[in-house]
């Protein structure tokens, strides 16, 4: 009946008691306190052997879009109002100028300004854009401004290397068109230079054909001219689908709607052209179609030339220029090393290490008191050394 007591008390045997534990601890209490109080006070001395980095800070805010002012002037433009519908839909805007920052670009021109290659003994530009990227750090907070935080041994350097990101930021973006009234100006900026060089040629050629009597007795001027304004808004309906078919179904109302304005406009095309009088001769019938293509790139030209200045008047609200919240100032204090951090986590660091070797050594002299536990630490040797390439010792 009393058989299981022995497993019962061989159980309790083989538990770590807690009191064991603040007995190993107790019994190297020295060590425990010394040790980790020694790594410390070297690694503080240590950190006074590394030169202070300096950390300067410039905060600016990037160009705001005034998207719904754009939205409200091409409801009004009338055939020609979707053809920059595409140049929007930029949803983060200062995500986007972060990657600028970013960008080979800018990171070129800072380390051909600044000479980075040889500062950071760096035997490639990619190496000098690595050390580079690791001294800055740039952010975008949710109150809209972005940060840029330079990093570097030298606090002025630190502070001019951090407005040169600006600096370079202004220039690559007159480079490129951004916003969306921006690209919205250079679209229409070479659609107007190809109309005005249209017309040009247009003009030349009716001026070639000559202004006889008969021409005149046709008078064309009215007629054409209202046939030659329809073609120009059929150009512009149906490059206004083929933009809109880049952010909108078929099936969406408004790309119906331009559809059915199209049909309507090729159909008053149709009845016009079949409503007009056979010419009666073959220079009134040259006149004639020299004026009408005159008239067709005059009524493109000038939509084009309202498009355009529209968009231009559109990017002046926007305000396209960098505006800096706060220059970057040589810092007075360094950013690091941190001597009491790096002090104190030494230390811990050092404490729990200690901490863990004394309870394996401990845990280690308890086995060997043992012949099965003795055994199993030999074997354990054995495979030890077989592993480091050792010859194992034959013990019985």
């Amino acid at each position: 009946m009393n058989e299981p007591m022995p497993q019962t008390l061989e159980a309790e045997d083989d538990e770590i008691s807690l009191l064991d534990l603040l007995q190993v601890v107790a019994d190297n209490l020295r060590l425990l306190v010394l040790g980790p109080l020694a790594a410390g006070l070297l690694a503080l001395g240590y950190t006074f052997t590394i030169a202070p980095t300096f950390t300067a800070t410039t905060k600016f805010m990037p160009p705001q879009q005034q998207q719904s002012g754009a939205a409200s002037l091409l409801a009004g433009l009338g055939a020609l109002g979707g053809l920059a519908g595409v140049a929007g839909g930029i949803k983060s805007p200062a995500d986007q100028y972060v990657a600028f920052l970013k960008s080979r670009s800018v990171q070129d021109a800072l380390v051909e300004r600044f000479k980075l290659t040889e500062r950071y003994e760096a035997k490639f530009k990619e190496d000098a854009r690595k050390a580079l990227d690791a001294n800055i750090l740039t952010a975008s907070g949710k109150d809209g401004l972005i940060t840029i935080d330079a990093s570097d041994k030298d606090p002025a350097f630190a502070a001019e290397l951090a407005n040169a990101h600006i600096e370079e930021l202004g220039k690559l973006m007159n480079r490129l068109a951004i916003t969306e009234a921006q690209q919205r100006r250079v679209f229409f900026e070479k659609q107007l230079t190809n109309a005005k060089d249209n017309l040009v040629k247009s003009e030349q050629a009716l001026k070639a054909s000559g202004v006889n009597s008969s021409a005149l007795k046709a008078s064309p001027g009215a007629a054409v001219e209202g046939l030659a304004k329809l073609k120009a808004s059929i150009t512009a309906q149906e490059i206004k689908l083929a933009s809109m078919r880049g952010y909108l179904t078929e099936s969406a109302p408004d790309f119906k709607q331009a559809q059915t304005e199209l049909f309507a406009m090729r159909s008053q095309m149709d009845r016009a052209e079949k409503a007009e009088p056979p010419s009666t001769g073959g220079s009134d019938s040259d006149y004639i179609t020299k004026f009408r293509d005159f008239k067709y790139h005059e009524t493109l030209f000038e939509l084009f030339a309202k498009q355009y200045e529209m968009a231009r008047v559109d990017e002046s609200r926007e305000g396209a220029l960098i505006q800096v919240v706060d220059a970057a100032l040589p810092p007075e204090r360094k950013a690091k090393p941190k001597k009491a951090q790096i002090a104190m986590l030494t230390t811990l660091a050092t404490g729990f290490a200690l901490l863990l070797f004394i309870f394996i050594r401990q845990a280690l002299r308890g086995a060997a008191q043992t012949p099965e536990s003795a055994e199993k630490l030999g074997r354990l040797r054995q495979a030890w050394a077989k592993a480091l390439g050792r010859r194992p010792s034959s013990r019985a």
